[in-house]
């Protein structure tokens, strides 16, 4: 498909009555809540086991009638894992995101759900537009492709979002890692042939919500500003937070996993900007990030 018949805008929409956030323990599902109750605005978060992505009765049970957006902010995002499941990361990134658009057109609601950088195969020069091929390289990427042509079959009005690195003061990620391992290693070795953008969770939750508000429809990419490498985001979390760690550069081949990474998977974000304004660094989100953290 062409970038027109991905992408659309109309009018602006109003704040909505009523929000459904699936997955809201998770580190995008617990920073649209923050949001949503920051902004006043009604919402409901659900999790395991009262609604779980591999149980369709649960998507049936848990969207009703009553929410005018639904925020899907869960998924299988275990990348090494799916390499042996792939079944049931397609069930979870693909097939429950289909049921979940069909019940919301049901019911008349719009769909926020994500997606990843790694439906790519990591082998361009130039930050991926949202008409690039598709082309995953892992079982993740395939799950979550899956997802994406499921979405695009529906008649659920949705804002598709491909976003990255994420991270959060909260939950497993690599930011969180890096500082917990910094604290008591003196050096750690870290990948340098992988190039992307970080994703800031609270400020990801932000900027859905502003596309949401301008009137966006279909594919959209959202993540911090500027590019750099896990070895390069290891070193400034270590440098902001002052610990006495060294961080040396690597290659993936030292760090075999089960799943393939794109060795370049940077998004472009050029539409969003475009629309919503400036997303932000990720150098001033991770302080941020951190700020909270150490705090």
């Amino acid at each position: 498909m062409t970038h027109s018949q991905l992408q659309s805008i109309t009018e602006p929409r109003p704040n909505p009555k009523r929000v459904l956030v699936l997955g809201c323990t998770g580190m995008v599902g617990r920073s649209w809540i923050e949001l949503l109750q920051q902004s006043k605005i009604d919402c409901t978060g659900v999790s395991r086991p009262q609604f779980d992505l591999m149980n369709p009765d649960s998507i049936t049970r848990c969207i009703t009638d009553q929410f005018d957006l639904v925020v899907n902010a869960a998924a299988w995002t275990d990348v090494d894992g799916a390499e042996s499941d792939e079944a049931g990361a397609t069930r979870a990134n693909a097939f429950a995101v289909e049921e979940i658009a069909k019940r919301c057109a049901t019911i008349n609601a719009t769909l926020i759900t994500y997606s990843t950088d790694y439906v790519f195969a990591g082998d361009a020069s130039s930050p991926y537009s949202i008409d690039a091929p598709i082309n995953p390289i892992n079982a993740y990427g395939r799950s979550k492709a899956t997802g994406e042509s499921k979405l695009a079959q529906s008649s659920a009005s949705h804002i598709l979002i491909r976003t990255s690195w994420v991270y959060a003061p909260w939950g497993v990620n690599f930011v969180r890692t890096i500082h917990n391992l910094a604290k008591t290693k003196d050096n750690l070795r870290v990948v340098n042939d992988q190039q992307g953008r970080p994703t800031s969770a609270q400020h990801l939750a932000h900027s859905s919500f502003a596309l949401f508000t301008a009137g966006a429809h279909g594919i959209w990419h959202l993540t911090d500003e500027d590019e750099c490498t896990w070895f390069d985001l290891a070193s400034e979390v270590v440098r902001y937070a002052r610990f006495q760690c060294t961080v040396t550069p690597c290659g993936s081949d030292e760090y075999p996993r089960p799943a393939a990474r794109p060795a370049y998977s940077t998004l472009d974000i050029s539409d969003s900007i475009k629309l919503v304004g400036p997303l932000g660094t990720w150098q001033t989100h991770l302080h941020e990030a951190l700020d909270a953290l150490i705090g």
